[in-house]
């Protein structure tokens, strides 16, 4: 089957009240997702010093797009997408509710840890999808409509996810360490509640012929990405850059209390660096995308994660490793936004879904491989050993992306669609 990249002819955009409740459930969802992304470390650090069982923890969420990533997507497209995504949250605030109690109790442990942390992510490769396709039945097609209401759902993303969140969890699981679950657990009941006032979603559009077998549905996605040679490079892009950053992130949190003597509360700080520099990279992108082909950036972006991590293991010093994040944030940012665009550019409208989803499987599977590999890693060399072993991938991957611009020729700034290869 040939698909032709065209542009979808945009409707008026809609003034909606809708968006507002959606805006208003991700702000409070996202800054509880927050303060658990710091809180998993520190309460797997708590129960074990063992660099795989704090990595294998921060992993869960990752394995979890791995399982289900794909057919969540491809059943979200049939499915009720108000119901989908309250159901969703109410499942995570009994997974968090329940993990919340296990630690009250002094019973937490380590697997049962890393399954809840699974199962929220399970619940989460619904959630996101849905939350996404509801965008546009909110506020319309209209292009500029669409890029101000992504442009506010990702930035809450970031201040929650990165800048508010993980200082707040930090504290709260040094008060007490049941606090940023019972917390989180909290955000998504109140998550759920705004939801249920998006009257407005309900079940897509059933298409003419029907939907097809799930399966043929799935294969013809994957078919498209892995033929087309710019999306291809992308995806591996995504997946280089994901795979060293968590290679390196998995174990941060033992690095940072061993060697750099930062307290529960200076981690969530340290993290905070990332979405510094991630608020830095938002403005840079769209000035550097217009200079420069996406394979250059991936370059640029693997490059300065490959000298940050390097910087970190060098200086052990609990500034120059704040410095070096906020560096690895502006990196990570560039690669989000010059990939999306380029995919979205690159991809007919019929298929962005399955792209999109087969994309974001393979970016988050190489994050829990190197999450895995991290704490490997340290356990057979020391906890440096990561951070050498990400700064080495990095430079060489980034060597690579140049080398394929340069063979390519590929000027083109990341964003005209190239035939399949």
């Amino acid at each position: 089957m040939s698909h032709e990249v065209t542009n979808q002819e945009p409707t008026p955009a809609r003034t909606s009240s809708g968006l507002g409740r959606l805006l208003a459930s991700t702000g409070v969802s996202i800054a509880g997702q927050g303060m658990v992304i710091a809180a998993v470390p520190l309460l797997a650090a708590s129960l074990t010093r063992e660099p795989l069982g704090v990595s294998i923890a921060v992993a869960a969420t990752y394995a979890a797009w791995l399982a289900v990533g794909l057919p969540a997507g491809a059943l979200v497209d049939r499915w009720h997408r108000r119901l989908t995504m309250v159901v969703a949250d109410l499942v995570r605030v009994a997974l968090l509710g329940f993990l919340a109690l296990a630690v009250w109790l002094d019973v937490a442990s380590i697997p049962l840890l890393v399954a809840v942390v699974f199962l929220v992510g399970v619940a989460g490769c619904f959630f996101d999808p849905a939350a996404q396709a509801a965008i546009p039945t909110l506020v319309g097609r209209d292009n500029d409509a669409l890029a101000r209401a992504n442009s506010k759902v990702w930035s809450l993303d970031m201040l929650g996810r990165s800048l508010v969140g993980p200082p707040l969890g930090a504290a709260l699981f040094a008060s007490a360490a049941v606090l940023p679950f019972a917390a989180n657990a909290g955000t998504f009941a109140l998550s759920a509640i705004l939801l249920t006032g998006l009257r407005r979603l309900g079940r897509p559009a059933v298409p003419p012929d029907g939907h097809p077998r799930l399966y043929a549905s799935l294969v013809e996605g994957v078919a498209f990405l892995t033929r087309h040679r710019d999306l291809r490079a992308l995806t591996i892009g995504m997946g280089a850059f994901n795979l060293v950053y968590n290679l390196a992130y998995a174990t941060l949190v033992l690095f940072a209390q061993d060697r750099l003597g930062i307290s529960d509360r200076g981690f969530g700080f340290l993290l905070a660096m990332l979405a510094v520099g991630g608020l830095i990279g938002a403005w840079l992108a769209p000035r550097l995308r217009k200079a420069l082909s996406f394979r250059q950036l991936y370059a640029a972006g693997l490059g300065v994660q490959g000298i940050a991590w390097i910087v970190v293991v060098i200086w052990q010093n609990t500034v120059v490793a704040g410095t070096a994040l906020v560096a690895v944030g502006i990196a990570s940012m560039l690669v989000t936004v010059v990939g999306a665009a380029a995919r979205q550019s690159l991809t007919p409208d019929e298929l962005l879904g399955r792209v999109s989803s087969g994309t974001r499987v393979v970016g988050i599977g190489s994050a829990a491989i190197g999450a895995v590999l991290g704490g490997l890693a340290a356990n057979l060399g020391s906890l440096a050993t990561p951070f050498l072993l990400a700064s080495i991938l990095a430079l060489s991957c980034a060597c690579a992306f140049l080398l394929a611009d340069r063979r390519l020729g590929d000027r083109q700034k990341g964003d005209h669609p190239s035939k399949p290869a």
